[in-house]
């Protein structure tokens, strides 16, 4: 398998591991706010082999403790489960991201018990999920298959939402907390543009609009904290 990127080392994409994250291409939807879309239109060269990747991560034992394996939709690589083995097997946990779109995989994945943490985004309300996507159509049932997974499975896990001005309202999250209530772990991260998102003219949400968004989801799902909000 090819990695797209690797940062070195994070305390911030795996909750109470020093980690490095690693990149992976390709993504089923086409979200206007994303900020790796170069990974989903090809223009991200592949930097490392699975093999590099490894030897990378022996190299830093004693240095790092886990893997944070996001994308892209990492679940599009038909070879991450053995992916996620090697790097079980060197020693390190892992952490994974996804879009909720391959709940049957993702189940797969889970059932080996290798990965120990998963972070899951909720793009927005029911109505604006596929606008929030770029893409026509989401099948939503396939959203809640993966939704349900994590809420009655054994893996630890959070949802996030990534709030933008022009794509999210205050109605949106009364209709997300339908969608996840009693979650054990929700975020709202604020938008920040890049030179790499797809599109122009988006805008990051106000310190005051997000805390009246984390009242609402806090009346749906308790443990509901902000990201990026200073």
């Amino acid at each position: 398998m090819k990695i797209h990127g690797i940062q070195k080392m994070t305390l911030l994409d795996f909750p109470g591991c020093v980690s490095c994250t690693i990149f992976l291409g390709g993504c089923d939807f086409r979200c206007p706010f994303c900020h790796n879309f170069e990974l989903i239109d090809g223009t991200l060269k592949p930097t490392m082999d699975e093999d590099e990747l490894i030897a990378f991560l022996e190299s830093r034992k004693g240095l790092l403790e886990g893997v944070a394996i996001t994308g892209g939709e990492p679940l599009m690589n038909k070879d991450l489960i053995n992916l996620i083995k090697r790097i079980h097997d060197t020693g390190y946990r892992v952490k994974l991201d996804t879009n909720g779109y391959h709940p049957e995989y993702l189940k797969e994945i889970l059932d080996t018990g290798y990965v120990e943490y998963v972070a899951m985004d909720i793009k927005n309300s029911p109505e604006k999920y596929a606008m929030t996507c770029g893409v026509e159509n989401v099948d939503l049932d396939v959203i809640k298959k993966s939704i349900s997974l994590l809420m009655n499975g054994n893996t630890d896990y959070e949802f996030r939402t990534t709030v933008v001005n022009e794509l999210h309202e205050e109605a949106d999250f009364v209709k997300i907390g339908d969608m996840i209530k009693g979650a054990k772990r929700y975020f709202l991260q604020r938008f920040t543009d890049r030179d790499s998102v797809p599109y122009g003219n988006l805008t990051s949400p106000s310190f005051d609009k997000m805390h009246k968004l984390l009242k609402i989801a806090r009346e749906f799902i308790p443990n509901t904290e902000l990201r990026g909000v200073e």
